[in-house]
C-alpha cells in the first residue's frame, strides 16, 4: 500500500464516494473489503493506526465461544464457528487451529462440561476441527504440565483457532485495497458533512501535514468501536449512549509457565468469566477480565485489581505460580459491548446496526470472529440508505492478501503470507537486513523497512506494537530495540535524527505503561 498515492485519491475535491468508513478496526475494515469487493467505491478513514484499539488487544482467538454456549447463545456460537472455519480457510497464514484443554476435579464437571463441549462439537456442523475427548488425569498433565495436579484430575480437549489480531487487521487493509478501496491510517474524522438534513461526507484531517479535506459519500458508516457514540455525537449532539464498554486485561509470561502448544481454558473465574491461558509467539498470553469502565481511553491500562486477579488464579491453578517480576508484558483493550440492563460479563457480543434520521449508518459491537458478518450485513444496510443497487457478498470464499495457495507453499509458515518471498529477496540483496535487531525479540530490519515500504507504518510505536507485535511480547525488549528501529524508519520516510528521537522518546513513554 503507498499512503501518498492513496491520500492523493482520498482527498480529490470532484471525487464522490460510495462509502466513507470511519473507523480501522476489524469491524470497519471487514467492512470495507465487503464493501469493495461487491464493486463500490469506498474510503475508510482511521485516527490513529489500523487497529490501534481495541481490534490490537484481543486474547488472539478465532472461537465461537464456550461462554456464548453457557448463556444459551446458541445462534452466536454458531455463526462464530462458521466464520472460524471461513478464516482458516481464507487466511491460513495468519488463523491456525489450537489444541485447549479444560481441566476438571471430578466426574461430575467432566461429564457436564463434555456435555457442553458436545454441542459445540455439533455446532460446528461443516467447519469441525475434531471432535472434543475426553482425559484422564495422566493425559491432561501430559498436555499441560504446569497444571496444578489438584485441579487436573480429569479433562477435556478439543481444537479451536488463534490468531494474530493486528496482522489480520492489517490484512484486511490490504486486501480492501487490493480490491480499489482507499484504507488511510492517521486521519480523523472531525466532522460530518450534512445537506438538507442529511449526513453526505465528512471532514478529515490528516495528522502528519495538517491537511484538512472534505470527503462526499451516499453513505458514512460509523464503524468506530468503543467511540461509536462519539461519532453518534456529531450527528446528533444529545444521542444517548449505546455502548456499555468493558476492559479486559492481559498479561504476557515466559513459555516456562505452559510449555508445549496445548492452551488451557479454566471454565469459570470468579467474575463468571473464563480464563485462558495460551501459547503464542513464543510466550504465553494470560487472561481475561471484564471491568465495566465510564470513560474510553485511547491508551487504556490495566488495573493493579486485574493484575491481582489474574495471578491469583494463575497461581490457584499452575505450579509454579507466576509473579509480577516474571510478567513480561500486560495490556487492555475496551470491549464495544452494547448497552442492556446486566453486568457486562453477561452481554451478548452480538452487532448492533442501526441507521440515525441523517442516514448515518452505526455498527456496534460484535467480537473478532465475526467480523466479516459484520461487515456484509453492515453494507446490505448501507446499501439500502444510500438507495444502491444490492450487490451479492464474495467475502465467504475470499482468501485474503498474502494467503495465496498454502497447500502449495509454505507461506502459511509466516504471518506475511505470500509477501514473504518479496521479503526473503530483499534480504539477499542486503544480509544484515536478516538479522534478529534484539536477542529477545525475533524482530529483523527488513520488517521495519517492510512495514514502512508496504504496510503505511508510520511511527516507531506503529512497527513495535502492531506490525510486529514486540511491545506486547517484551515491553521492555521493545524499548531497547526502539532507536534502531526508528533509525530505520527515519531513512525510509524520510526523517531527520530530531524525529527519529523524538519517537524514541514518544515510544518509550508509552511501553512504560505495558510494565506492571
Amino acid at each position: 500500500m503507498n499512503r501518498a498515492a492513496l491520500l492523493r485519491t482520498a482527498s480529490d475535491p470532484a471525487a464522490v464516494w460510495d462509502f466513507v468508513i470511519i473507523g480501522g478496526g476489524a469491524t470497519g475494515l471487514g467492512t470495507a473489503v465487503e464493501a469493495a469487493t461487491r464493486g463500490h467505491r469506498v474510503v475508510l478513514l482511521e485516527r490513529g493506526d489500523f487497529a490501534q484499539g481495541t481490534s490490537s488487544r484481543s486474547t488472539k482467538l478465532i472461537h465461537g465461544g464456550l461462554r456464548y454456549l453457557r448463556q444459551g447463545n446458541l445462534r452466536l456460537v454458531a455463526d462464530s464457528l462458521a466464520e472460524r472455519g471461513r478464516l482458516l480457510r481464507n487466511a491460513p497464514h495468519l488463523v491456525r487451529p489450537l489444541q485447549f484443554v479444560l481441566p476438571t476435579t471430578g466426574w461430575c464437571e467432566t461429564a457436564f462440561y463434555a456435555a457442553g463441549l458436545k454441542l459445540y462439537d455439533r455446532l460446528s456442523r461443516d467447519h469441525s476441527l475434531g471432535r472434543s475427548r475426553i482425559l484422564n488425569s495422566r493425559e491432561t498433565l501430559a498436555l499441560a504440565p504446569t497444571l496444578a495436579p489438584e485441579h487436573a484430575r480429569g479433562g477435556i480437549a478439543y481444537v479451536d483457532a488463534q490468531f494474530d489480531d493486528a496482522r489480520l487487521a492489517l490484512t484486511l487493509a490490504q486486501t480492501a485495497a487490493d480490491w480499489g478501496a482507499v484504507p488511510l491510517n492517521h486521519v480523523a474524522v472531525t466532522a460530518l458533512m450534512k445537506s438538507h438534513g442529511r449526513v453526505c461526507g465528512v471532514t478529515a484531517l490528516e495528522a502528519e501535514s495538517g491537511q484538512v479535506f472534505e470527503l462526499r459519500a451516499k453513505v458514512v458508516i460509523n464503524a468506530a468501536g468503543v467511540f461509536g457514540d462519539a461519532i453518534r455525537r456529531f450527528d446528533e449532539p444529545t444521542a444517548a449512549p449505546k455502548l456499555a464498554p468493558s476492559q479486559g486485561a492481559h498479561v504476557v509470561l515466559p513459555r516456562r509457565f505452559l510449555p508445549g502448544d496445548t492452551a488451557v481454558i479454566i471454565p469459570r473465574t470468579a467474575d463468571g468469566r473464563v480464563l485462558f491461558a495460551i501459547p503464542w509467539r513464543g510466550c504465553v498470553l494470560l487472561g481475561t477480565t471484564d471491568t465495566p469502565v465510564t470513560e474510553t481511553d485511547a491508551e487504556p491500562r490495566p488495573l493493579a485489581a486485574e493484575l491481582e486477579f489474574l495471578l491469583a488464579h494463575a497461581a490457584r491453578h499452575f505450579t509454579p505460580a507466576p509473579a509480577a517480576d516474571d510478567i513480561l508484558s500486560v495490556f487492555a483493550g475496551l470491549r464495544p459491548l452494547v448497552k442492556a440492563d446486566q453486568a457486562t460479563s453477561r452481554l451478548p457480543r452480538d452487532h448492533a446496526l442501526s441507521v440515525s434520521s441523517s442516514g448515518l449508518v452505526t455498527i456496534s459491537g460484535g467480537k473478532w470472529t465475526t467480523y466479516r458478518k459484520r461487515g456484509e450485513d453492515t453494507v446490505n444496510t448501507a446499501e439500502r440508505v444510500a438507495n444502491l443497487p444490492p450487490r451479492a457478498s464474495r467475502t465467504a470464499t475470499l482468501s485474503l492478501h498474502g494467503a495465496g495457495d498454502a497447500a502449495a507453499s509454505d507461506a502459511s509458515a509466516s504471518p506475511y503470507g505470500t509477501d514473504t518471498a518479496a521479503m526473503e529477496q530483499l534480504i539477499r540483496e542486503h544480509p544484515e537486513w536478516g538479522q534478529p535487531l534484539h536477542s529477545r525479540l525475533t524482530l529483523r530490519p527488513v520488517e521495519v523497512i517492510w512495514a514502512a515500504r508496504h504496510e503505511m507504518a508510520r511511527t516507531v510505536e506503529d512497527v513495535l506494537s502492531r506490525r510486529t507485535r514486540a511491545l506486547i511480547l517484551d515491553a521492555r525488549a521493545s524499548m531497547e530495540v526502539a532507536p534502531q528501529v526508528a533509525a530505520l524508519l527515519a531513512r525510509e520516510l524520510g526523517r531527520d535524527e530530531h524525529w527519529a528521537r523524538e519517537q524514541v522518546t514518544a515510544y518509550c513513554s508509552l511501553a512504560r505503561g505495558y510494565l506492571p
